[in-house]
């Protein structure tokens, strides 16, 4: 699938993939920042943001499309870092093929099975009716019956648009009813590599108020990853990047420079 992308910048290329339920867009400032030193790609993932709706929908398909991606562009041995979600697709693109990776960099998830835990944002979804609806306030207040947590709604909300095709429709970026359909797929368990990876250097980072990634779940890490390194950014929850910009910037270009 051809994946829509922003790119910025030059130099050693940087691919970042986002989350369930996210966009590049929710990268775009700190991927600009990182663009004054390297090539950002921020990659819209199938069924999000810009990039085309489909019915598949894993972590072997979205690997894919990273492939077709850097084969497209000719990206040449680009460090691959995702959040959660795009965290579970970068390492499965690790280890499928590490001949591509130059470092890997993984943001708040670990490669262990999740159980699922959305059912409350996409009860929330599902109650918008989208062919009643007719203006985003609406939207707001039927989600706020389910969701109390503003910067919850506000980063749902943003994908949130007017349609081309019915300017007096809304509609969401995401695929909505096949994330449902599939949301099995988020929590899986990434594929175990022969023996643990060593073709590339790789960093987990973890939010400290963040309970993605825990103590038990290091030992883990080390079976996929050898000699992975975890660093943990203070006072930051899952949504590193917005909790602690700066912080997770320093980290990233020490280990990147390193």
């Amino acid at each position: 699938m051809k994946l829509a992308f922003r790119k910025y910048g030059t130099g050693q290329a940087i691919i970042i993939l986002h989350g369930l339920f996210g966009s590049s867009d929710n990268w775009q400032t700190f991927g600009k920042k990182l663009a004054e030193h390297f090539e950002v790609y921020l990659v819209d993932l199938r069924n999000h943001g810009h990039s085309p709706h489909n019915e598949e929908w894993n972590y072997k398909i979205m690997s894919d499309d990273i492939l077709e991606l850097i084969s497209d562009e000719n990206i040449q041995h680009p460090i691959v870092m995702g959040h959660s979600m795009g965290g579970k697709v970068a390492m499965y693109f690790a280890i499928t093929h590490p001949d591509k990776v130059k470092k890997l960099v993984v943001l708040d998830i670990s490669p262990k099975f999740y159980p699922i835990h959305h059912q409350p944002i996409l009860t929330a979804l599902q109650a918008v009716d989208l062919n009643k609806i007719t203006s985003r306030k609406q939207a707001e207040e039927i989600i706020s019956k389910y969701i109390s947590d503003i910067s919850t709604k506000q980063f749902l909300l943003k994908n949130l648009y007017w349609r081309d095709d019915a300017p007096d429709k809304l509609a969401w970026r995401f695929n909505l009813d096949v994330i449902a359909k599939n949301i099995n797929e988020v929590g899986a368990e990434t594929i175990l590599p022969k023996k643990p990876m060593d073709a590339f250097q790789t960093l987990f980072i973890r939010g400290e108020k963040s309970n993605y990634i825990s103590e038990t779940d290091i030992e883990l890490v080390k079976k996929y990853f050898f000699g992975a390194e975890i660093k943990t950014i203070i006072d930051a929850g899952h949504w590193i990047h917005a909790d602690q910009p700066q912080q997770l910037y320093d980290v990233l270009m020490e280990f990147i420079l390193r």
